[in-house]
């Protein structure tokens, strides 16, 4: 990963560098030679005026005073000047960048330099006129004319045949000259900046990867058993990987009290199981080998019968808690009335509630609540609350059934008055085999999971359940959703 990073970040340093450099060393090229090519038009312009004026008072091109001035014009402007008949022979020429000054005169500038001149009536280009030039200059070409002035109307009167030709050409190697001194420059800071780059990157890199190193370290061993293994190093920073520390943090403490859970279900199954297998090995053992006299058979039968009943329960009660943890348990979401399904428990309960002497108060709506859910699993969380609110009650005590709606919300409350819950065990009440008494003694019907179940059924329809145990009563409250 850090060579990945490294690698993508410095490419990209070094692209921008690249696309910023020729960028900018077109546009520098081409404002240069821009500049020159003006400068050059600018002095084409005015040296042909001159000489027009010159030549239309009557003075030659062979003149010596034409020769000076342009050789003080070449001189002054750091150009090479060639002048040409018509027909492209130069007469005469001065400057630096003449490749043979002796031999150029007399000789001729290209056909098509001359063609486009007088086509045009200028010329501009970047050449070395067939070798005439000792490097590549750009050159501009202007004709030369006569004119004259009317004396009445002041107009200019120029004549369209031209007597010669004016070529000022500048050495084009400055601008490439500016350019390569620019690029050495460009080159200096670039790897100033790509120096800077890599170092900044690498501890910037450096900086995420050693702690996912970190992470994986620990990681591996959580995943070796060492379930006390954090992230405390990175948890501190505010950011991405601090984020990812905590949450990763968060996820071990997570899986360590699920280890912790599993173990305790691992224990409490293995406790539930061998209670009443004992119980029923000793006196099946009591009865075969003669310990337990025939008078007490049946009471013995009795008691292995009740404690075979409990063992069933407690292996129906883990399928169905398995069946609904299974990955494919599907929420069923169908519209049904909650106090039917209320009502039609309570009767199943009729006999244990007259068993116990029980008052019952209903406070139900009159028409039907209709909520979301399925309606098998419902009456089994409203079984289990109930069959515990009877097992709990007091001889003679009261149960309390409600049913309000508020927010789209169906609140479903069951209530009974007995011993009072501590409050150190309301926040584990729904955990799997818990029991108020923690001594589990074998008379106890319960298994622990009825309110597990509830719980978990409830969960699969992101509903909420809650309880209250104060003064005696207690009082289970969970909802559904209206339709």
């Amino acid at each position: 990963m850090y060579k990945r990073q490294m690698t993508v970040m410095l490419g990209l340093i070094v692209l921008c560098m690249t696309l910023l450099g020729a960028g900018f060393f077109t546009l520098s090229y081409r404002y240069q030679q821009e500049q020159v090519r003006k400068a050059v038009e600018r002095d084409v312009t005015s040296i042909s005026r001159y000489m027009n004026s010159i030549v239309s008072s009557g003075t030659p091109l062979s003149s010596q005073h034409f020769h000076g001035y342009i050789a003080s014009v070449a001189t002054i402007t750091n150009t090479t000047v060639l002048l040409c008949q018509p027909d492209g022979s130069v007469v005469y020429a001065s400057g630096e960048n003449l490749s043979d000054p002796r031999g150029v005169i007399g000789s001729s500038v290209p056909s098509w330099a001359v063609r486009e001149l007088f086509s045009n009536e200028t010329y501009s280009g970047t050449t070395t006129f067939n070798r005439l030039l000792s490097t590549d200059c750009f050159v501009t070409g202007l004709p030369i004319v006569t004119y004259a002035v009317d004396p009445i109307t002041g107009d200019v009167l120029t004549d369209s045949t031209p007597i010669g030709i004016l070529f000022i050409a500048s050495d084009a190697t400055s601008v490439l000259e500016f350019i390569r001194s620019t690029f050495q420059l460009f080159l200096i800071t670039a790897a100033a900046v790509l120096l800077i780059s890599l170092v900044i990157c690498s501890i910037t890199v450096q900086r995420m990867v050693d702690p996912l190193k970190g992470m994986s370290t620990v990681a591996y061993k959580f995943a070796h058993g060492e379930l006390d293994a954090r992230v405390v190093e990175y948890a501190q920073r505010k950011d991405e990987i601090g984020e990812l520390a905590i949450a990763f943090n968060a996820m071990a403490d997570s899986l360590a009290q699920t280890e912790k859970k599993r173990s305790e279900f691992v224990a409490n199954v293995s406790h539930e199981l061998k209670t009443p297998m004992t119980t029923i090995a000793g006196f099946a053992d009591g009865i075969l080998d003669g310990t337990i006299s025939p008078e007490k058979e049946r009471e013995s039968l009795k008691i292995i019968s009740s404690e075979t009943r409990r063992l069933s329960r407690l292996v129906r009660r883990m399928l169905d808690l398995s069946r609904m943890q299974s990955s494919e348990r599907v929420a069923a979401q169908e519209q049904f009335d909650v106090a039917e399904v209320l009502l039609r428990v309570l009767v199943s309960l009729e006999s244990k509630i007259s068993e116990k002497d029980l008052d019952v108060e209903t406070d139900l709506p009159d028409g039907p609540v209709m909520v979301w859910g399925d309606p098998d699993a419902v009456t089994q969380v409203c079984y289990n609350l109930l069959d515990n609110a009877v097992k709990f009650s007091s001889e003679g005590g009261t149960l309390r059934l409600k049913i309000a709606t508020k927010g789209g919300k169906a609140y479903i409350s069951i209530g009974d008055h007995g011993e009072t819950i501590p409050p150190d065990q309301l926040t584990h009440i729904f955990d799997r085999f818990h029991k108020a008494d923690s001594s589990r003694s074998s008379h106890k019907e319960g298994v622990g999971l009825g309110l597990y179940i509830v719980k978990s059924i409830l969960n699969t329809y992101k509903e909420d359940i809650t309880v209250t145990s104060e003064n005696g009563y207690t009082e289970f409250t969970f909802t559904l959703s209206e339709v």
